[in-house]
């Protein structure tokens, strides 16, 4: 792979997951982790990713103040937030982690919802905090600055004391095999609390994600209740979630 070619692949892959690992990188180019570390730092001096410790990040997803425009396929995101608030109804107890679509989701919902919304993402909450009838409540410990949510023992212990109605997850890998997957470990405790503590659980994903795999799985196929893509639920792509059970919408 030539480099122009290597280094439109990371970028796709920053834009798509909003977070990458060198290590992963290297392996799925198939060359060394400096010349990954290489290309990440040249990228990040023409200003087109943030360079962060054994990785990189996106500009959309590092800001706390997500921004209304030049997030990755956010009309993508958008058809999916609009068929996710039509499950939130009034009196739920919401558990939601964080992401760009989770953000399209809170921009999204009506101004007559009566619900109450727990999350540690601190975008999400600004979102919420919008919102003139939503409850909020923050789960605390340490923040996560790649992530910018909140992690650790005391969030994870906090969320285990709620039982939510449903819980929205924005994901950033899905397969068959594998299941539900992310790059971060204390992002994955975290989600792997909120499953744990919730009635319904929903993923929310655009399509680009669907057959993909990241290194530290968050749960089986079986954990999951519904998948929200930007397709038609009939779309080919989506058959094998169905045929595990799955809702798809």
């Amino acid at each position: 792979m030539l480099k122009k070619e290597r280094q439109s692949y990371i970028l796709h892959q920053v834009n798509l997951h909003n977070k990458v690992l060198s290590s992963s990188l290297s392996t799925e180019i198939n060359v060394s982790e400096d010349t990954i570390r290489r290309d990440l730092y040249e990228l990040a001096d023409e200003g087109k990713l943030i360079k962060v410790h054994g990785g990189a990040l996106s500009h959309s997803f590092n800001e706390v103040h997500f921004p209304s425009k030049g997030v990755y396929s956010q009309e993508n995101k958008k058809k999916i937030a609009q068929k996710a608030i039509q499950m939130i109804h009034n009196g739920m107890f919401v558990l939601t982690s964080g992401g760009t679509t989770i953000l399209e989701m809170a921009r999204s919902l009506p101004p007559q919802l009566r619900a109450t919304f727990v999350s540690g993402s601190i975008p999400a909450i600004l979102e919420y905090m919008n919102h003139p009838n939503i409850e909020i409540i923050l789960v605390g410990d340490r923040i996560s600055k790649n992530s910018k949510i909140t992690v650790g023992l005391e969030a994870i212990a906090k969320i285990q004391q709620i039982q939510a109605n449903i819980c929205f997850l924005g994901i950033n890998a899905i397969d068959i095999k594998h299941g539900v997957t992310e790059n971060d470990w204390d992002v994955v405790q975290l989600k792997k609390a909120m499953i744990e503590s919730s009635q319904k659980v929903v993923c929310l994903a655009i399509s680009e994600k669907i057959n993909s795999f990241q290194p530290i799985q968050i749960c089986e196929l079986n954990k999951i209740d519904t998948l929200i893509t930007e397709l038609h639920p009939d779309d080919p792509l989506l058959k094998p979630y169905v045929d595990a059970g799955i809702e798809v919408l």
